[in-house]
């Protein structure tokens, strides 16, 4: 018993040998999300197509989860982004400056609202340029 079928594989080619290998032993596959069973009497789903429940993707896309966002930027040819910087160019060279000038880690942080260890990278990029 599975909670969904992200939860077993990557994509559907995986999930479609790890179903045909568990049901081959006689083990039976619950999809509790998708209100599935899978008991090997009859094959999951037809070798020449995807199933009409599961996600219409490309056989070697992502089955749902986080990584789908990241997939679907790369496939867009764009690199996925990241987290956007907490502080403007101008407050990281002013937050630079003031630890420069011996101005404690934990004051800059509780100033610039922002954790001690992310006062860090911004020094390290400051140190860099």
């Amino acid at each position: 018993m599975v909670h969904s079928m992200d939860r077993l594989a990557r994509n559907l080619d995986d999930l479609r040998a790890l179903f045909q290998a568990l049901t081959r032993k006689g083990v039976r596959v619950e999809l509790v999300k998708e209100s599935l069973e899978f008991t090997g009497e009859t094959p999951p789903w037809p070798t020449s197509c995807s199933p009409s429940w599961a996600p219409s993707l490309n056989s070697s896309a992502p089955l749902s989860g986080n990584t789908s966002g990241k997939a679907l930027c790369w496939r867009n040819s764009a690199a996925p982004k990241g987290r956007k910087e907490t502080l403007t160019p101008e407050r990281a060279a002013e937050l630079a400056q003031r630890a420069g000038s011996g101005v404690p880690k934990a004051v800059l942080a509780r100033d610039y609202g922002i954790s001690r260890e992310t006062v860090y990278p911004y020094l390290r990029h400051a140190k860099q340029e």
